[in-house]
């Protein structure tokens, strides 16, 4: 680490939902700065108005903050670097590329669509594969082959053009990652000449992104291995535009594998599989279509934040549960490894059910009584939370306390079949007949006193117990489920329990 204040930033494109392996990045970014007790910038990095989506940007905001990652500046908070949008900051970046062009770095170049999309097919009819750059540019509409009175003349008369790198010949990059060790490039052999600003008046995003991390004073550039090939060209341009003494650092993450384990995850893995990928549930604005979303599907954003950090870094020990501040003070990219982390969906469940178990019955009960709304119950809060301590056991998620509990709330209109055929006999309606006379005259109506009663009666009958208790917990449930059969007479009421009975041996 040198001494120089440590400011990272997440500077996500708003071109659609933000993918889980875009919040493992802020993750690792916010971490990063935790631990060294530095900054965590948000920046928006919308140069590319074509796939700019309405509602995007948003949604990255609101990802961030579900999540706990807060940024300390960005759009929206302020600070001393903004504007944190560079369709906002626009007017900097012309000035950048002039010089590039000035000091021979960057070039002119009026070469319209149409004819590099020939110059591709020819090289594609020849098995090759066109790159503009050292090969080629010499021969092509540019300023290194025009004179500059023509490139006036061009510029003057509204033609269209962009500027592009020239990169060096035959020179090795090499750049210390701080994840991937020493990484070297060679121009000639795999980099071309990227454009770096377009008439438009907007800039890509190397150029962008390279004079906003400058001008931000960014100490650590921390982003997915997707963009491992623009390092050489950022490294470059850093040295071209004489900033080469205070560049950031470099650290590639490795992707998210899909749970099959092979390739990039993708929301058509989670489609299929019936995950999510995203952090919270999309609208796309265009078809209107709707993509899943952690928070909707009820996951709590600490286990979403635990799941991800272990997806790529490992802390050293068997410790599995980390609250985000404990993350922030252990985490480093030592530990972050360089091949891909494979995602399993089923332990991404086994985290949710970790902090479900955590959360007390009260803060359980408070989660679940909307549910309950929705569903136009109006329960008191006593028996909501009675329900939740016999049930929670049982659950992942607050949508499951609904599944393990509907029959506390409404009465059964449905038995199910197999135990109907399997536990219902000729004599069962008479035998529940005479429970429901039982139950009439319990006075105390709690768990002990109905059990007693029951008890006392079953002995003096002589009846197997195995011969009413499963026909009677059809009666109450529905079905053959939930907790201790006279706990769940206690918690229906005594009316209710009877009614049910009476109901069942009418129904069945």
């Amino acid at each position: 680490m040198s001494d120089k204040k440590v400011r990272v930033r997440f500077a996500p494109s708003p071109t659609g939902p933000l993918h889980m392996g875009g919040v493992r990045t802020a993750l690792f970014n916010y971490l990063f700065a935790k631990k060294h007790g530095g900054e965590f910038i948000l920046r928006i990095e919308d140069t590319d108005q074509t796939r700019f989506v309405p509602g995007a940007e948003e949604y990255i905001i609101e990802s961030l903050n579900w999540c706990g990652l807060t940024p300390v500046e960005g759009p929206g908070i302020g600070g001393k670097f903004g504007p944190y949008r560079q369709s906002e900051r626009k007017e900097l970046y012309k000035n950048y590329a002039d010089k590039l062009v000035e000091s021979g770095w960057a070039y002119y170049a009026f070469d319209t669509p149409e004819e590099i999309e020939a110059l591709r097919k020819d090289a594609e009819a020849n098995k090759e594969t066109f790159s503009y750059g050292i090969g080629t540019r010499e021969q092509l509409n540019n300023s290194l082959k025009l004179s500059p009175e023509i490139v006036q003349q061009k510029i003057e008369a509204g033609e269209a053009y962009v500027i592009r790198f020239k990169m060096p010949e035959n020179t090795d990059i090499s750049e210390d990652d701080l994840i991937r060790g020493k990484v070297t490039f060679n121009t000639t052999k795999s980099l071309d000449d990227k454009v770096l600003f377009k008439s438009d008046g907007m800039p890509t995003y190397h150029l962008a992104n390279v004079v906003d991390d400058h001008l931000m004073e960014i100490s650590h550039v921390i982003r997915g291995e997707e963009w491992l090939p623009s390092m050489p060209l950022h490294v470059l341009l850093y040295k071209a535009l004489g900033w080469e003494e205070t560049k950031p650092r470099f650290a590639h993450l490795p992707l998210i594998l899909k749970p099959v384990g092979k390739g990039k995850l993708s929301k058509r893995d989670g489609d299929k599989m019936g995950f999510p990928v995203f952090p919270l549930q999309w609208t796309d604005p265009k078809t209107g279509d709707v993509s899943r979303g952690y928070r909707e599907d009820g996951y709590f954003p600490e286990a979403f934040i635990n799941l991800l950090a272990l997806l790529g870094w490992n802390p050293g020990t068997e410790q599995e549960f980390f609250t985000l501040e404990e993350l922030g003070e252990i985490f480093s990219l030592e530990r972050v490894v360089k091949s891909g982390s494979r995602f399993d969906p089923e332990k991404a469940k086994w985290f949710n059910k970790h902090y479900f178990q955590q959360k007390s019955v009260d803060e359980l009960a408070t989660l679940f009584t909307p549910v309950l709304k929705e569903k136009g119950i109006d329960a008191p809060a006593e028996k909501i939370n009675a329900v939740v301590a016999e049930i929670k056991e049982r659950c992942e998620f607050v949508s499951d306390i609904w599944e393990q509990s509907s029959y506390f709330f409404v009465a059964p209109n449905e038995y199910d079949a197999k135990t109907v055929k399997k536990r219902w006999k000729e004599d069962t309606p008479a035998k529940l007949s005479e429970i429901a006379g039982i139950f009439e005259k319990v006075k105390d109506w709690n768990a002990n006193s109905i059990k007693d009663s029951f008890s006392a009666f079953m002995n003096q009958k002589e009846w197997g117990f195995g011969v009413v208790m499963n026909p009677l917990r059809l009666a109450l449930v529905g079905g053959n489920l939930g907790p201790d059969l006279f706990v769940i007479c206690e918690l229906l009421g005594k009316y209710e329990s009877i009614g049910r009975i009476k109901a069942a041996i009418e129904k069945i």
